[in-house]
């Protein structure tokens, strides 16, 4: 049974601080970076609110800190520059290891009481940052968008259209991960001639305590849009968030070794998962005792995307007691996936499911996998062979309750790990309606 919980919303001052009076100049033409900066410091030095009034403000990054609240008015349109100055690179974690990426264009950290309000809306320019491939354009964006600058990379899926020259030679020299090197500086050293390939998300939260983001929209982002990662009592209500479908690792929401989180009423359009819970990667990840769990989403839709709901593949510190209901999928290659591999380790258990409306799914409504490689040729994801049990994954404890797709090309695939036909076991299904399902197993 579903373990029932509570979230803290942050306590907020009521004193406004509008960025104008910091010297905001609207328009999209000048840099409000310094104005957002020392609205944020003034508000939270007393507490308060950090009002962005109707127009355009260009910005490059903002870092939000405790006590303060970044209010959006309902026409308000912040757009994100990029340059190298403002946005250095950094050490962080992305898709469950430590890696490189570009300082991201919102960032809060180790932070308490804090919020993203309003209806107005976040831009990412993600397409300063983004590969594009061709086989999911058709030919006329193709031709637009090659038409201008950048260049195109051959490759096995056709071309692959890239903003800027330092992509295009990252892809042949390797990505630069830290733990590859001596150190950090060194690690640094070695991707700063590629800086355009380490694309930021395009929110993230690293630490946090007592979060809300309500009512914004988010679009454009340079890769995964929003990145919650060692949170506790996260609130999400009323967002948007869109990215093109072409848009690479543009999932929507990724829930990363978080406690107590609520999210409810939220749209996605993203070109890669839609909602996705994730806890770190394999034996380092595992010795942090930290799983994500204590997770309510309900009253949601994800349209267009590469997975309506998912878990993983990053799943080793574990994820539990997860309840997803009155949700919908519409346009998904996969509805609902949970997905790992040998020598991710870990547990998820105690996942429910219910009420999920699915319609048009390109592939699988349920997809439950152990056999995720995302590419054997990446440092970060190789083929793993363990003895070590403490390396086999395990899904357990999985409900499905009167989740429905009406496609007539709609099918459940199980498919344990080879050689460990318990690693996905106690999973049950009620009064749902998927079509056919194909257990996988020696």
């Amino acid at each position: 049974m579903f373990r029932e919980f509570k979230v803290n919303l942050p306590e907020i001052s009521r004193n406004e601080y509008d960025i104008r009076g910091f010297g905001a100049v609207p328009g999209g033409k000048v840099s409000n970076t310094n104005a957002f900066r020392e609205a944020i410091q003034a508000a939270s030095a007393a507490g308060g609110r950090v009002t962005v009034p109707n127009g355009i403000w260009l910005t490059g990054p903002i870092r939000l800190l405790s006590g303060v609240e970044l209010h959006l008015a309902d026409n308000a349109l912040i757009v994100f520059s990029k340059n190298r100055e403002e946005y250095p690179l950094r050490v962080t974690d992305y898709e469950g290891i430590r890696r490189i990426r570009a300082v991201s264009p919102i960032t809060a950290e180790n932070a308490e009481n804090i919020a993203i309000t309003g209806s107005g809306t976040i831009n990412g320019s993600g397409h300063l940052w983004r590969p594009v491939k061709q086989f999911k354009l058709t030919e006329r964006q193709w031709n637009r968008i090659t038409g201008g600058p950048g260049r195109v990379i051959d490759s096995s899926e056709g071309g692959i259209w890239v903003p800027t020259e330092t992509i295009y030679q990252a892809r042949y020299a390797g990505e630069v991960f830290p733990d590859s090197c001596d150190s950090e500086e060194e690690a640094l050293a070695k991707a700063a001639p590629y800086y355009d390939f380490y694309r930021p998300v395009l929110l993230s939260l690293r630490f946090c305590r007592k979060v809300l983001i309500e009512d914004v929209h988010l679009q454009n982002s340079p890769a995964w849009s929003i990145h919650p990662y060692f949170c506790e009592d996260l609130t999400l209500r009323g967002i948007s968030v869109n990215n093109p479908y072409y848009a690479q690792n543009g999932d929507g929401i990724d829930i990363d070794s978080c406690d107590r989180v609520h999210m409810h009423h939220c749209s996605f359009q993203t070109g890669d998962d839609g909602i996705c819970l994730k806890a770190g990667k394999d034996r380092e990840a595992r010795k942090l005792k930290k799983p994500c769990e204590n997770i309510l989403i309900h009253d949601c839709m994800v349209g267009r995307s590469f997975g309506g709901f998912v878990i993983g593949s990053e799943m080793s510190r574990g994820i539990r007691n997860v309840l997803i209901r009155d949700c919908t999928f519409i346009d998904s290659d996969t509805g609902i996936r949970f997905k790992s591999a040998m020598g991710r380790g870990g547990t998820v258990e105690d996942i429910y499911m219910r009420d999920i409306l699915m319609v048009n799914i390109q592939n699988e409504t349920v997809r439950i996998s152990m056999d995720y490689v995302h590419n054997q040729m990446d440092y970060h994801d190789p083929v793993v062979q363990s003895d070590d049990p403490e390396d086999i994954p395990e899904f357990r404890n999985l409900y499905f309750e009167r989740c429905i797709c009406p496609d007539q090309n709609a099918h459940v695939i199980i498919t344990p790990l080879d050689g460990y036909p318990d690693s996905v076991h106690d999973v049950f299904f009620t009064g749902c309606v998927l079509g056919q399902t194909e257990k996988k197993a020696e």
